[in-house]
C-alpha cells in the first residue's frame, strides 16, 4: 500500500532529499508502526518510453525489492528535472505489527544529465548500504558516471547483439565494480546440475576425459552459451581458443586440456521461447555421454556409459523462470560469486 507521495517540477536533488526526509519524519510523528528498509540502494536508468515495462519487472522481484529505488527516466530534449517520491509499506494495516517501508524516487531527466548522474543521485543514496546501478537500455555513460558511487553493476550481457563487445564491456566494468550478469544467472541451474552429476567420486575422473562439449542456446543468448563454456574451461583448467562462426550461427573451436584437446560447439536452438540455454551435451574420450535439455518441469537428463548402458531422468524445478531472474540478480548484489570472473575471462578468449 502507498503511504505518502511527493511530486515537484523543475526540482533539484537537494529538494528531493529534503522531501524524502520529511515524508519519513511525518510517519514517525504519527507514531505508525512503520520502519524504513535499510539493505540496498538501486539506481535504475531507463528510456522514458520503457519506464512502465521496467517498473513492472521491479514489482515482480518480490521479497528482493531494493530498500530505496531511484528510477531515472531519460527523455530526449529534456533540460530540467521533474521528480516524485513515494513511500510504500508491505503491512496489513494491523497497528500491532511493524511494516517495512520501501522508498522509490522517480526522476525525469534528459540525456545531458547522465554525465553528472553521480551528483544528482548522491544526495538520494542511503549511506553505508550497497549501491547497485542498472541501465537495461544501454546508457553506458550513466554507468561510467556512477564509478565512484556504485558498488555493483547489474546488467544482462545478452542485451548486446555483439557477444564479443558485451564481454569486453563486462571486463571493463570489473576493474571498478562487482558485476551481476543476468545472462550468467540464467545458467545457474545448468551449472548446478552438471556439478552434481560429477560429484559422486566414481564419476569425477570422467571430468578429465571430456572430449567434446555442445551447448544449445536461444539465438540471442550466445553470451549465456559462451559463459557456460567459459565456466567449464576455468574450472577444469582448459586453455580455450577462439570460436569460429559458421553456417546458421553455429560457433566451434577447441580448448587445450593438458596434452589433449576438447572440441567446443555452440548451436542456436530456434525453438526456444525463453532466453538462455536449451541444452548441453558432454562427451568423453571413452564413449560416455551426458546430456541435459530443457523440458517441462525441469531438465531432461540422459546418460550413455561406455559399456552401452543408458539411463534418463528429469531434474525437477531446475529453473527459477525468467520472471525470477531480476530478483535473483538483486539478491546476488549482496553476495559474491568467485566463479564468474574467471568464466568471463575464458569467454573473452573464445570471442577474441
Amino acid at each position: 500500500m502507498t503511504v505518502e507521495v511527493w511530486t515537484a517540477e523543475n526540482t533539484t536533488p537537494a529538494d528531493i532529499d529534503a522531501a524524502l526526509r520529511k515524508l519519513l519524519e511525518e510517519q514517525h510523528v504519527r507514531g505508525e508502526g512503520l520502519a524504513p528498509a535499510r539493505v540496498l540502494n538501486m539506481v535504475t536508468v531507463v528510456d522514458a518510453a520503457w519506464r512502465g515495462e521496467v517498473l513492472n519487472r521491479l514489482e515482480r522481484v518480490g521479497r528482493y525489492h531494493p530498500s530505496r529505488t531511484i528510477l531515472c527516466a531519460v527523455e530526449d530534449g529534456r533540460e530540467t528535472i521533474d521528480a516524485s517520491a513515494r513511500l510504500s509499506a508491505d503491512g496489513t494495516g494491523d497497528p500491532n505489527l511493524i511494516s517495512v517501508v520501501e522508498e522509490r524516487v522517480d526522476i525525469r531527466m534528459g540525456e545531458t544529465h547522465l554525465r553528472r548522474l553521480d551528483a544528482i543521485v548522491d544526495p538520494l543514496i542511503l549511506p553505508d548500504l550497497t549501491t547497485v546501478v542498472w541501465a537495461p537500455h544501454g546508457h553506458h555513460d550513466a554507468i561510467e558516471a556512477m564509478r565512484g558511487l556504485a558498488d555493483v553493476v547489474l546488467l544482462d550481457a545478452s542485451d548486446d547483439p555483439n557477444p564479443g563487445r558485451a564481454i569486453q564491456w563486462v571486463c571493463h566494468l570489473q576493474d571498478y565494480a562487482y558485476v551481476v550478469d543476468l545472462a550468467w544467472l540464467r545458467g545457474t541451474p545448468w551449472r548446478e546440475r552438471i556439478a552434481a552429476t560429477f560429484d559422486p567420486p566414481e564419476w569425477r575422473p570422467t571430468l578429465r576425459q571430456i572430449s567434446k562439449v555442445v551447448v544449445r542456446h536461444r539465438p540471442d543468448s550466445v553470451v549465456s552459451g559462451v559463459l557456460m563454456l567459459g565456466w567449464l574451461s576455468s574450472r577444469l583448467g582448459w586453455s580455450p581458443g577462439s570460436l569460429v562462426e559458421g553456417d546458421g550461427g553455429r560457433r566451434h573451436g577447441r580448448a587445450r586440456a593438458g596434452k589433449t584437446e576438447v572440441a567446443l560447439q555452440l548451436d542456436p536452438a530456434h525453438d526456444l521461447g525463453a532466453p538462455g540455454l536449451g541444452g548441453i551435451t558432454l562427451e568423453t574420450a571413452d564413449g560416455s555421454m551426458l546430456s541435459l535439455d530443457r523440458s517441462e518441469g525441469g531438465l531432461a537428463a540422459k546418460r550413455h556409459t561406455r559399456d552401452g548402458r543408458e539411463s534418463s531422468w528429469v531434474v525437477l524445478g531446475a529453473s527459477r523462470g525468467e520472471a525470477g531472474i531480476l530478483g535473483e540478480g538483486i539478491r546476488q548484489a549482496l553476495l559474491r560469486d568467485p566463479t564468474y570472473g574467471p568464466a568471463v575471462r575464458c569467454a573473452g578468449a573464445m570471442l577474441s
